[in-house]
């Protein structure tokens, strides 16, 4: 008897300790990833932007604005002058296609559907090119790191795709401190970072290329707040989304769907 008693109380210790190692370890887990830190911002200008204009994807590139907006029979591909914010440039995708994320990568422009899993490619001077792609997911952000094209499709994936076949070449995941991050929109990339909307949010995310981690957040509570112009503008239906980067002056423009400002701003 004295030896059964025994027994028992071992497995208890044993069972004991496995539990804390187990507490310990989902605590060393837990800390492991850093919350993200602040990323704070300066508005530099304020531009004028097309308030028709249901924002899904945004490039500065030479001077002028690439933008692609959404909407079905609303849906463009649009060149526009930054001090005006007039198209120079437009193509309207047929009605039953919604313009979503665009890229620029070896002379060509690259511009995702929603739902209709196309990806139509013109030239540089707007023009269709016959090459179409099929995806078969939701099209919703896409950038290029130079090599690839970078896609999400509204969840916590980012694909790297390559640009004459269309194939996905990696899968990254988006975490932060709390798990996966879902809703990830509109892409840019700048200097090994993905900077992206969160649809719903405020928030600009950077996210580490190499492993998905979000490191930085930036909530753009306060810019839309203090916009006069955004009086008029229903910010719980019409969220930002929108980022572009100019690489001579280092700094981002930003707007949103149905919004008639775009801002420059300089994180800090």
């Amino acid at each position: 008897m004295q030896r059964i008693f025994s027994l028992i109380v071992m497995v208890c210790l044993l069972a004991s300790c496995k539990d804390s190692n187990n507490t310990e370890n989902n605590q060393n887990s837990t800390s492991a990833i850093a919350a993200p830190a602040v990323l704070n911002y300066t508005v530099i200008n304020e531009f004028p932007h097309d308030s028709t204009s249901f924002t899904e994807g945004l490039i500065w590139l030479n001077g002028s604005f690439l933008e692609s907006t959404g909407n079905y029979d609303q849906s463009h591909l649009l060149k526009l002058k930054l001090e005006t914010g007039k198209a120079e440039k437009k193509v309207k995708l047929d009605k039953q296609y919604f313009g979503e994320g665009i890229a620029v990568l070896n002379n060509k422009i690259y511009q995702l559907t929603y739902r209709e899993h196309k990806v139509f490619v013109y030239d540089m001077n707007f023009k269709k090119l016959p090459q179409e792609f099929e995806w078969p997911y939701e099209g919703w952000g896409m950038t290029t790191d130079g090599k690839s094209l970078i896609l999400d499709t509204g969840g916590s994936n980012i694909y790297f795709v390559n640009p004459e076949t269309f194939k996905i070449e990696r899968t990254l995941g988006v975490v932060n401190n709390n798990g996966y991050v879902s809703m990830v929109n509109e892409l840019e990339y700048v200097d090994g970072y993905l900077y992206a909307n969160i649809w719903m949010t405020n928030d600009i995310i950077k996210i580490n290329a190499q492993t998905g981690l979000v490191e930085a957040r930036a909530d753009m509570t306060q810019l839309i707040n203090n916009s006069h112009e955004h009086k008029n503008v229903n910010i719980s239906e019409n969220f930002l989304n929108g980022i572009a980067y100019n690489t001579e002056k280092k700094t981002f423009y930003v707007t949103g769907k149905n919004w008639p400002t775009l801002f420059e701003i300089k994180f800090n």
